[in-house]
């Protein structure tokens, strides 16, 4: 509530509100440039322009559509962005050495890519789990451990051939179950 009083403040001309605004979001709108920007002085001079907008645009925040920190942290991330798409931004992430963008990846998977792998992990277990316990047992066997169709049909003391085919049949059924016939 103070910060939300302290924009309506801001957006009537008083210059003690908008230390106060500052006071109460320097810290993570600074955050949020110096992620986009990716250096301290750009970050330094992008929040500056932020804090003038919103000593020109604070009359026109509404609490009812969006939180104080989200309008000012909207205002901050479109600033940085900004800035990124400028000349000056562009130069300066143009001059960086490529060997600076690889200490920096992360080489985690995305959170799409590992529900989209977390689903379909789900999806081949529960077709798994609806073949016959012996074709399931020799497909796991085979593809996930390791084993050879040969060392299969010893252990089921059953002809390669009979091994081959019920995998060969199983696989068929997997392919079905999951959508890919």
């Amino acid at each position: 509530m103070r910060l939300a009083a302290a924009l309506a403040a801001v957006g009537r001309g008083d210059r003690a509100a908008l230390r106060q605004v500052y006071d109460l979001t320097a810290a993570k709108l600074f955050g949020i440039c110096l992620r986009i920007c990716g250096e301290r002085a750009s970050a330094e001079d992008v929040l500056q322009t932020v804090y003038i907008k919103v000593w020109e645009r604070a009359g026109q925040f509404d609490a009812t559509r969006a939180s104080p920190i989200t309008w000012l942290a909207t205002i901050a991330r479109n600033g940085a962005i900004d800035w990124r798409r400028s000349v000056a931004g562009r130069a300066a992430r143009d001059s960086l050495p490529e060997k600076a963008a690889f200490a920096v990846a992360d080489e985690a998977p995305r959170a799409d890519q590992s529900l989209v792998a977390a689903e379909e992990g789900e999806q081949l277990h529960r077709c798994l789990d609806e073949l016959e316990a012996r074709t399931r047992t020799c497909i796991r066997s085979a593809f996930f451990d390791g084993s050879t169709y040969a060392e299969l049909a010893e252990r089921e003391k059953v002809p390669l051939g009979t091994m081959k085919s019920w995998i060969r049949r199983g696989l068929m059924r997997l392919k079905d179950c999951l959508g890919d016939g």
